[in-house]
């Protein structure tokens, strides 16, 4: 899917069992409407997935996993894999930095999981960032530049256009504070030098790439409104249907391909 669209995923994180998952998706049902130029993603808790699937509307949601194993099949207990939500989603986050910090997922993690997504069918949702102590020592480019070419190894130039970038500021996730714009268009711009020396100039220009980190109703349209940001990636504020209903009619309204 091309870049006319803005995309803006909804990362419901470790809340909303299945029957509250459940009326949650019947409250968004009523509050968002269908717009041609943006799409929406849900990525509830693995619980809620199958039964979500199986309730939602495709024209009006999509679904996401928050995370999978790499591997297809076999003997790995309590773990669920892409072939296995191979249908019931559509794109799955891959290098969230809670799955990077707190559970300790390396670049060879991310990079097992971006390929098992490809061959399964399923759009990765690249995510990547610097800590505060990188941010602080200037070395945000070097972090974009490593954890893209870790995760991205042994794609293929038309796997690649097809990747999504997530770019969530560690420091900025959860914790209210707002990277400015100038960095996260600088962080962008890093990112598509980085896609044209490992992919060409074309996919560069094709790849889509979010913002996430303490994205709300009062900062979602100024992130939106950066060159290169093709959508948000949204934490807590996805949890208040009345707030993420108002953020998508700002991704409606900024959009350029208004229909």
């Amino acid at each position: 899917m091309g870049r006319e669209k803005k995309l803006i995923i909804g990362n419901w994180k470790m809340n909303l069992g299945v029957h509250d998952a459940s009326l949650y998706l019947h409250r968004l049902e009523k509050l968002v409407k269908v717009h041609r130029n943006v799409e929406i993603v849900l990525a509830p808790t693995m619980l809620a997935v199958q039964t979500l699937s199986l309730q939602i509307d495709r024209r009006q949601f999509r679904l996401a996993a928050q995370n999978f194993y790499h591997r297809d099949f076999g003997a790995y207990t309590g773990e669920v894999s892409a072939a296995q939500l191979k249908g019931v989603v559509d794109y799955a986050l891959v290098g969230h930095s809670e799955r990077r910090h707190i559970f300790n997922e390396h670049d060879k993690d991310t990079r097992a999981k971006v390929q098992a997504a490809i061959r399964n069918d399923i759009t990765p949702v690249l995510c990547i960032g610097e800590t505060a102590t990188e941010h602080s020592a200037d070395e945000t480019r070097d972090v974009i530049h490593d954890q893209l070419a870790a995760g991205l190894t042994n794609v293929t130039s038309e796997e690649a256009s097809d990747i999504i970038v997530a770019y969530e500021p560690v420091w900025a996730i959860g914790t209210g504070i707002n990277a400015k714009p100038a960095d996260v268009t600088k962080a962008v711009l890093a990112i598509r030098s980085q896609f044209k020396h490992l992919f060409g100039s074309k996919v560069a220009e094709e790849v889509r790439i979010l913002y996430g980190g303490s994205v709300n109703e009062d900062n979602a349209a100024d992130y939106l409104m950066l060159p290169g940001i093709d959508g948000l990636l949204i934490g807590g504020a996805s949890l208040d249907a009345h707030v993420f209903s108002a953020i998508i009619e700002k991704a409606h309204k900024n959009s350029k391909k208004d229909t």
